[in-house]
């Protein structure tokens, strides 16, 4: 057989019954091709904890957390939502939640933190954060709330129970239950992700309709290092995107996205390094943090896919020359940002590890070469056998619809679709088909005269039902998936190795009944990054600027507050611990200094600091510093935070008449870690830039966020450690080495 009979499988051929002088409605006007951060600021100043889905109509919908949108409007919204054709020009539509609505068990001055909207069945179901129930008159007792919806943008209706009630905290309190995030598996089984520093991460099975929290719950993250949870299934595997550090602490904030991977979405998810995110060394892969442009605090992401099938992450950040939305320390501004989501060597990366971007970039790709929404009742540019119908802005019929486009090459071709009569339903290319096979409960792909593939479809699939079918060719390999509504919740894969690349039409073929389509385009496949940016490198050893600690202390270092208790023997630097710190108004803490070099370079040491695992001693630590004065400084330290133990890079900074600290996470320290600040002079501003790195072997390096010093500073580097003596413990440091 020479290529596939159109419709496949079809038992007769149905006759001619299309024709129509105008073509089917594209996407509206032709997308932008470059956009620039925050994609918010038509409509919003601040736009926090976003996430984005695409609608039945093909537009894309975005919604924030309960906060004021402009600068001086003092209006707090609820959820509020906007729309956007091309993932770049974006119009506020209004508040999800009027002034008086909210679930039965809120107090009424409850806000609504961080949504998440999925489709779940027949409508949409938006899980929300309501902060303050009924449950107890000294609020803190969040719980997880769920209204649906027939659209995206409502009427919602809440849930008269909450989906996850507030939790009592062992520590007194309750447990913050916060930042909801829905998964649905290829079993068809859904999940709610929830949870924050005061009580960790969990993740609970929930009922059919989504609204109601079955079974026990399972920690996937540790507490006191991560919230603000996403989860969706790549390649096979399940990734936990998890934020960290501090959201909101203005020109300081340091909050950043870390990953970890399973193969199950009840975990154990770790990281690239294999360390489990509920160690109390908590493992972490960082894939969005700040890179020393005007960006700081990314985090809090949503996921989507464009037309292409190129993966992006929406999230959001603080611009660090304007971090407050009016007066300093109050509603920090955090505008909603959008940049592709790369993945290399198994691990999800935002632009192939540049970071947030600023400035001018390739836009995601939101119109296609065949871009059909059926807005016209008119088919033109289709010819097939049918009959088949438009109304009501979706595509009715069954048999087989081709379109007059040829693709060839690397494409996507993507639909929504309705086996409202049909038995099976799909999408052709060339010689290949892709199709819901309802009789055989799978997904089904098949090369004429080639091999044929297929995935089971999750028990209790309701074909009925809405559902996104997308099918990617890249040379000879072709990946299919159906998904509730592209969300990265896969409800079944198919691989099909061809014979040949396919070029030819897109046809749409139902058979044994009728099939809706909505959405149907076909695309240039994206071209993945081919490899991360390049990390700091360590050159030639500088001598001069270097101390092995081999005949006591180096002349050059200089003390701010000498601590008598420092001994230098045998090799190392021997620190006890001090019961003081650096931050605040304080600045009780010795600080040991040198010169750095001029220009660019990297400096290194190797720290040893027993603090065990699980127990509570804050804020103990040791490490590098990059300091001007008490009041400015970058201090990068393995520390203990409560039961956890992090390599956290610490910022203090003036602003507004008092010192600003916060903080960005790292990697995951040992008993003895590795340390490494790599400064270099922007060129465009002057400004020092020092992007800390950290290893637990000395040879792997995981590298965080930059922070940054004014041009007419000289930062000096030295060595801490402080936060607590009680009990007691030493630092050792090996040496401190530059490197050009």
């Amino acid at each position: 057989m020479g290529h596939l009979r159109r419709g496949g499988a079809l038992a007769a051929v149905l006759g001619l019954l299309l024709a129509a002088p105008a073509a089917p409605v594209a996407a509206g006007p032709d997308a932008p091709d470059r956009y620039r951060n925050p994609i918010s600021a038509g409509f919003a100043d601040t736009f926090a904890d976003p996430v984005v889905v695409r609608g039945d109509d093909g537009f894309w919908y975005a919604y924030g957390t309960t906060d004021p949108l402009r600068e001086g409007e003092k209006v707090f919204h609820r959820v509020p939502t906007a729309r956007s054709a091309d993932l770049v020009d974006w119009t506020y539509l209004g508040d999800a939640f009027g002034p008086g609505q909210r679930p039965p068990y809120a107090t009424a001055d409850a806000a609504f933190w961080a949504p998440d909207v999925r489709r779940i069945g027949d409508r949409w179901v938006m899980y929300v954060t309501v902060t303050d129930t009924t449950v107890s008159p000294d609020g803190g007792d969040f719980a997880v709330g769920a209204a649906t919806a027939p659209t995206p943008t409502g009427p919602w209706t809440f849930a008269d129970q909450p989906v996850v009630a507030p939790r009592p905290g062992g520590g007194g309190g309750w447990l913050w239950t916060i930042d909801p995030s829905q998964f649905t598996d290829v079993d068809g089984r859904h999940y709610l992700y929830y949870g924050s520093y005061y009580g960790g991460i969990s993740v609970t099975e929930l009922s059919a309709d989504g609204l109601r929290a079955v079974g026990t719950p399972t920690l996937v993250a540790v507490d006191n290092k991560f919230e603000g949870s996403y989860v969706l299934r790549h390649d096979g595997w399940y990734y936990l995107f998890a934020s960290t550090a501090n959201c909101c602490a203005g020109p300081a904030t340091g909050y950043s996205v870390q990953v970890g991977r399973a193969a199950s979405p009840r975990g154990p998810f770790v990281d690239r390094d294999g360390i489990p995110l509920t160690a109390s060394r908590a493992g972490g892969t960082p894939v969005l943090t700040q890179n020393g442009n005007r960006w700081i605090g990314a985090g809090h992401n949503g996921f989507l896919t464009d037309l292409s099938g190129q993966d992006w992450i929406v999230y959001h950040a603080i611009d660090r020359a304007d971090p407050y939305l009016d007066e300093p320390f109050g509603v920090n501004e955090r505008p909603m940002l959008i940049d592709r989501l790369d993945w290399i060597d198994g691990w999800p990366r935002v632009n192939a590890g540049a970071g947030p971007s600023d400035g001018e970039r390739r836009a995601p790709v939101t119109t296609a070469r065949l871009d059909a929404r059926f807005d016209s009742p008119t088919l033109a540019g289709w010819t097939g056998t049918g009959p088949w119908r438009v109304a009501d802005g979706r595509l009715t019929g069954t048999g087989a619809l081709t379109s007059r486009t040829v693709t060839g090459g690397d494409v996507r071709a993507e639909a929504d679709l309705r086996l409202t009569g049909a038995d099976t339903a799909g999408l052709t290319l060339d010689r290949v088909e892709v199709r819901v096979d309802t009789a055989a409960g799978r997904l089904v792909a098949r090369e004429a005269g080639g091999a044929t593939a297929s995935a089971p479809l999750p028990a209790g699939f309701d074909a009925a039902d809405r559902h996104h079918l997308a099918v990617e060719v890249r040379g000879r390999q072709l990946v299919a998936e159906l998904s509730p509504a592209r969300l990265g919740d896969q409800l079944a894969v198919v691989l099909l190795r061809l014979t040949r690349p396919t070029v030819g039409r897109l046809t749409l073929v139902a058979g044994g009944g009728a099939a809706e389509f909505d959405n149907v385009s076909v695309a240039r496949l994206h071209r993945p990054a081919p490899r991360a940016v390049p990390e700091p490198r360590a050159g030639g050893l500088l001598p001069a600027y270097s101390d092995e600690f081999a005949d006591g202390l180096d002349p050059a270092w200089r003390w701010v507050r000498a601590d008598p208790a420092v001994t230098v023997s045998g090799g190392a630097l021997r620190w006890p611990v001090q019961a003081a710190d650096l931050t605040g108004t304080g600045n009780t803490a010795g600080v040991l200094l040198r010169d750095a070099p001029a220009g660019d370079y990297v400096v290194e040491t190797k720290v040893t600091l027993d603090l065990g695992e699980e127990t509570v001693r804050n804020y103990q630590q040791a490490g590098l510093v990059a300091y001007v004065d008490d009041d400015r400084f970058a201090r990068l330290s393995q520390v203990a935070i409560w039961n956890t133990r992090q390599v956290e890079y610490g910022y203090e900074l003036p602003f507004a008449g008092r010192p600003v600290y916060g903080g960005n996470i790292v990697g995951t320290p040992a008993t003895t870690t590795w340390l490494r600040l790599a400064h270099r002079i922007d060129p465009a501003t002057g400004e020092h830039e020092f992007r800390a790195g950290s290893s637990r072997d000395g040879t792997r390096w995981t590298w965080g966020g930059v922070w940054t010093f004014p041009a007419d500073t000289t930062p000096r580097i030295g060595l801490v450690a402080h936060g607590g003596a009680e009990p007691p413990v030493t630092a050792v440091f090996d040496y401190v080495r530059f490197h050009r």
